[in-house]
Order: structure tokens, then C-alpha cells, then sequence
């Protein structure tokens, strides 16, 4: 490697106050090659101890370094001078608490992984929960607050949290990040030209921050050159060590002998070459507090909502009697955050959130787009308000009639969303089927409640959603459907194989006739069809499709998901009833069988 490696620029010029993530723990192996005293040996090693320090203990804290509170000690209540220290605190030689550990170092014993406890004051105070080895914040959305990184053997090695979320809990605290950390970059060479340290070891100081570099002559093998090694040997002589039981006498000239000699060590002549940097430095708390202590911070989100483009942020918003207006993919960004939820209250009205506890009612209007209440948006959190500024255009189109309808004129439309009813059809019909006949007609696949979620008419925003909401339709109904016990029931034309949907088709047509059990089932004939419509179909036959699933193929995207939803789940219910009126008896070739 050249000098630069040992010599560490690129990390003396960086520092935790910019860093995104902020280690509060590390005994991080970052790189290791070859084997110690041999050619090709290399190594990198990073340490990191913090202590969350109030502000009041600057001075006292900046005694400290790393010996003190890097990565050697371990944290456990001790007593001293009488007194009972807990776990937390970190007490210099008055008892007087100097700072707090944010993450807690407990060793079991020589066989276990050491186990980092991170404060539970921490963990409680910012909401925060464990998966694994990463703690997120639910009420923002599951973000990513601190993650824990891991040896190849399992045992911990680095912990980090994100800086804003830290400054934040410092702040509320009155307290800044006291770090202290090591990093050490060596390496075994045969030549050096390339190192040209004036001295050995060459030492530079600046502020807080103190380096070495050293240069140390060593044979292959790691004893260093032209030196000797001191042997010394000591033996007990005492007669009696061969006794059953043997008693000795304390230690003498008389019961002892020793003998020394050196050993002159030999082989090719390597150099080891180490750079260590030891960094003292602080994390200065945030200049509010909005995630704890609820400080008023910085506005930077604006909506539109004029025609002429005024721009205003939540204050404005939280006090006005008018709607926004956004384009309908904000519910698909929205629906992409775990703990999303979308409901629905009448055709063209919901509820939706991006977290469990913070939803809005929307509405959509003649042309597709997406109404909610100002108000309604000013209340939400920051980082929510974030994700609908995105989406937010200019008012067009006017305001949806069914949310006036609901907000305003206090008489909510009497009209119903497909999406709504969708799952709990394909319930009722698989119900149906099985009390009726016998049979588990749909059948059960994990990913379904993924492709549940997702079948809204929002899915629909340009042509590759709509054959993608098509796609999952036609999981949901041909692709799960059982033919092979459909086909216990019905007769077969010899000779001829039936898919699901034709399998149930000849199913319905036992109490039907054959021409409306075609209409019963076109719209399901139509969505397995569109399923492949973005690449493999003409478009003559994806006009046929559109026409079989009731699909104006004229309408706006948005509304012809809207149609499809809503006739695949009319044919659902439709051939639910027919199943239900079926009894327990079916028609099968010339005769009548029970159906279970």
C-alpha cells in the first residue's frame, strides 16, 4: 500500500458531525489478510466508545480518551468507595456520573458473543423497535433508526444510529456525543522506498486528533531483526512430588532449580509498517427538539393550492376551508410504507395512510385525481407531508362530488367501491362452494394477501398497471381456481381438457344455461386475458378483452381500473349465487349425483 494508506487522509479530513450514520459502538475488524509476521499480512481495525455527556460536564468529559472509555472496559454496576454505580454511568474517580453509555457491553463468559444492549431510554424515548438486528421507528413510517452490525462469527461488531434522530434525543437532553475511537492500518512489506517518514515513529498532533506512524524491522516469522529472545526455565525439585498426596514446602533455592539461555532468531528480513489514529471529538445536539420535546422546527413543506400556484405550508393549511388536489400515484407512494392502509367508503371515497395512525379522507374527482381536505394534510406529520408534496399539482377538474357529499353536504353517496368487496367475495365464494358441492374451489397460495393489497384501481395509473392489476385479478380468480375438483362434478366432452375458467364455466351451466353462464364469466374470461396485454398481445385482441370485461377503453386509466375491478367483482358474486342455488344435487351427463 502506499503512505497514504497508513497515514489515513481521507479519514482525518471526515468527522461524525457530517456523517449521516454515528457509530456509538465499534470493534470492527475492517480488513484482515494473510497471517501475522509473513508477507502479504494485512490489516485494518476500527474502535469506537462514546458517552452521551450533558453539557454542564464538557470540560471533565474532555479529560477522557481512549483507555478510559474506548472498548476495554465492561459495563456492569460496580461499587466504589462504598457507593453502588449503575451500569449506565460512567464515573471518573468522584462518583459524580460524567456522561451515560447509549450502548451497553455485556460479556458472559469465554464460550458466549458478547451481547449490546442499546439504552432503553433511547429505544423508549424515540418509539423504537427490534427486528433483529436493526431497530425502526413505526410511527415514521418503519424507518431505519439504528442498525447492529456483525463479525463473521456472530459476535457484534458495530452499532450505528442515524444522526438526526440522535441530535434529536440530545437536544431534549441537553447533552452532546462524546467519542472517542482508534483505528490502526498495518501491513508486513519486503521494501519500503515508498515510506518516507522523517522520523520513527513519526507523530502528528492536531486538535483532538493524534497519529503515528512506525516502521518496525522484523525476520519472517514476526520477532523483530537482529534480535534475541531471553528463555527462562524454573522446575520444582521437592521430593515428595511423586507421593499419592503430595505436601510441598513454600518455594526455596533449596526446592527449585532454573537454567537460561537466548535464542538468536533468523530468516529474510520484513518490515512492519503501522499507521494508528486516536480522535477525540464531539456530536453537538440539534438546535430543536421536534421528535420529543415537540419544538416547533423549520417549515419546508408547501402545497399548492390556488390556480395561480400559491404555495403554503401546514400553518396556512391547518386553517383553511378548501381541498387539495394530486395525482393518483401519491396512493400507490403511500401504499409502498409497511403499516399502509387504504379503505374504502363509497365508489370514488376512502381512507388512506401511509401509518396505522395517521390516515386521511379522499376523495376522487371527474378526471381522476385525488381530493383531501387541507386541513386534513396540515395535521399530518412532516415526513407524510413529504410524500403527498410530491404528488400535489395544481387544482383541476374540480372537487370529487362523493367527498363534498360526505364533508359538506352531510349526505354521503350510497354507492360502493369493488375494492371494498373483493376479498370477502372470493371468501364467500370459496364458502359457498364447499358447503354447496364439496369442494375447496379457490385454493390457498401465501402470496395471496400481497396481491390483495395491491388490487385497487390505483394499481392502474398508466397501461403497464392496468395489465399488471389484470395480472393480479386473474391470480386471484383463474390461476387459483381448482379445476381438477370442479371436474369431479362435471362431465367432460371425450376427449377434451377444460381450464379453470372453462371448468367453471361448464360448472355454472348446471343450473344455467350455457349462454349466460358465458356473460357470467366474460369478465373473468377478459381480466386472464389483459393479464399478458403489454406484451403479447394485438391490439384487436385486447379491444375483444376490454369488451369482455366492460372496460371503456376510452375512459381515463384510472377509471377503466375502476371497471375492471368492479365487473370481475360483480362476476364473482353473480356466480356465487348460482353455485349457492346449485343445492346438493348436480346434473352430470344423464343422470343426478350428490355432490359431496
Amino acid at each position: 500500500m502506499n503512505q497514504d494508506w497508513f497515514e489515513m487522509p481521507e479519514i482525518r479530513r471526515r468527522n461524525f458531525s457530517k456523517s449521516v450514520w454515528v457509530p456509538l459502538r465499534a470493534i470492527h475488524t475492517i480488513e484482515e489478510q494473510g497471517k501475522y509476521g509473513f508477507l502479504g499480512y494485512k490489516q485494518e481495525f476500527f474502535g469506537v466508545g462514546t458517552l452521551a455527556v450533558p453539557l454542564v460536564n464538557r470540560n471533565e468529559a474532555e479529560k477522557l480518551g481512549w483507555d478510559d472509555i474506548g472498548i476495554s472496559g465492561q459495563h456492569s454496576g460496580y461499587i466504589q468507595d462504598n457507593e453502588y454505580i449503575p451500569s449506565t454511568f460512567y464515573c471518573h474517580f468522584n462518583n459524580n456520573p460524567i456522561g451515560e453509555h447509549l450502548v451497553l457491553e455485556q460479556r458472559i463468559n469465554g464460550i458466549e458473543s458478547t451481547v449490546w444492549h442499546l439504552s432503553q431510554d433511547l429505544v423508549l424515548t424515540l418509539g423504537l423497535m427490534r427486528e433483529i438486528d436493526t431497530w425502526v421507528r413505526p410511527v415514521e413510517g418503519y424507518c431505519e433508526v439504528v442498525r447492529l452490525r456483525r463479525q463473521q462469527n456472530g459476535s457484534p461488531s458495530l452499532i450505528e444510529i442515524h444522526s438526526s434522530h440522535l441530535r434529536d434525543y440530545l437536544c431534549a437532553r441537553n447533552m452532546a456525543l462524546y467519542t472517542t475511537s482508534y483505528r490502526d492500518r498495518r501491513e508486513i512489506l519486503e521494501e519500503i522506498s515508498h515510506i518516507s517518514w522523517k522520523e520513527n515513529p513519526f507523530i502528528e498532533i492536531k486538535g483532538m486528533d493524534r497519529w503515528e506512524g512506525r516502521i518496525t524491522e522484523i525476520h519472517e516469522g514476526g520477532m523483530g531483526f537482529g534480535q534475541k529472545t531471553a528463555v527462562f526455565h524454573v522446575e520444582r525439585t521437592d521430593p515428595g512430588l511423586s507421593d499419592d498426596v503430595p505436601e510441598l514446602d513454600p518455594v526455596s533455592d533449596e526446592n527449585t532449580k532454573s537454567q537460561s539461555w537466548t535464542k538468536q532468531h533468523h530468516g529474510r528480513k520484513l518490515y512492519f509498517i503501522h499507521g494508528e489514529l486516536w480522535r477525540n471529538e464531539w456530536l453537538e445536539p440539534a438546535s430543536a427538539s421536534p421528535l420529543i420535546r415537540g419544538d416547533k422546527a423549520q417549515l419546508t413543506v408547501f402545497f399548492i393550492t390556488n390556480i395561480e400556484g400559491k404555495q403554503e405550508n401546514k400553518e396556512a393549511l391547518i386553517h383553511s376551508d378548501s381541498w387539495l388536489w394530486f395525482r393518483p400515484d401519491v396512493i400507490n407512494a403511500l401504499m409502498s410504507y409497511r403499516g399502509a392502509k387504504l379503505e374504502w367508503y363509497t365508489r370514488d371515497t376512502g381512507n388512506v395512510g401511509c401509518s396505522p395512525d395517521d390516515n386521511v379522507h379522499f376523495g376522487i374527482n371527474s378526471i381522476s385525481l385525488i381530493n383531501v381536505y387541507a386541513k386534513d394534510i396540515g395535521m399530518l406529520p412532516e415526513w407524510q407531508q413529504k410524500i403527498w408534496a410530491a404528488h400535489n399539482i395544481s387544482p383541476d377538474g374540480g372537487v370529487s362530488e362523493e367527498l363534498l357529499d360526505s364533508q359538506m353536504r352531510a349526505t354521503p353517496a350510497n354507492t360502493q367501491a369493488p375494492e371494498r368487496f373483493l376479498e370477502s367475495g372470493l371468501n364467500e365464494l370459496n364458502n359457498v362452494a364447499n358447503i354447496e358441492l364439496g369442494i375447496v374451489l379457490l385454493k390457498p397460495h401465501d402470496y395471496l394477501p400481497k396481491v390483495l393489497k395491491s388490487a385497487h384501481r390505483f394499481r392502474a395509473i398508466d397501461k403497464a398497471g392496468f395489465y399488471a392489476l389484470a395480472k393480479d385479478i386473474a391470480r386471484l380468480t383463474a390461476d387459483s381456481i381448482d379445476s381438477s375438483a370442479i371436474q369431479k362434478i362435471i362431465t367432460l366432452p371425450k376427449g377434451e381438457k377444460f381450464g379453470s375458467l372453462k371448468s367453471l364455466e361448464r360448472l355454472v351451466t348446471l343450473n344455467v344455461d350455457p349462454q349466460k353462464a358465458r356473460l357470467l364469466l366474460a369478465p373473468l374470461v377478459g381480466a386472464y386475458e389483459l393479464r399478458h396485454g403489454d406484451s403479447h398481445l394485438p391490439s384487436s385482441q385486447i379491444d375483444e378483452a376490454l369488451a369482455l370485461a366492460h372496460v371503456d377503453k376510452d375512459a381515463p386509466i384510472i377509471q377503466q381500473g375502476y371497471q375492471l375491478l368492479n365487473a370481475c367483482v360483480g362476476s364473482i358474486y353473480e356466480i356465487t349465487k348460482v353455485l349457492s342455488d346449485i343445492g346438493k344435487k348436480v346434473v352430470s351427463g344423464n343422470g343426478v349425483k350428490s355432490a359431496k
